[in-house]
């Protein structure tokens, strides 16, 4: 892996913790069940992300 292609995935990483972060907290606020549902899913998604990239180091 060149140092570019692994400084795109470290980024990547970045992305998907923050986006795993931000939806845990969001799904904390809900009330909706539905919604809070729905943003669980997403965080799950965010998450299966992260291991993907992280499977690539």
């Amino acid at each position: 892996m060149t140092q570019k292609e692994l400084l795109y995935v470290e980024d990547a990483l970045g992305h998907e913790q923050y986006f795993q972060t931000q939806c845990s907290e969001t799904m904390h606020r809900l009330q909706d069940p539905a919604l809070k549902e729905f943003v669980g899913q997403l965080q799950q998604a965010h998450q299966t992300l992260f291991h993907s990239f992280y499977g690539l180091l």
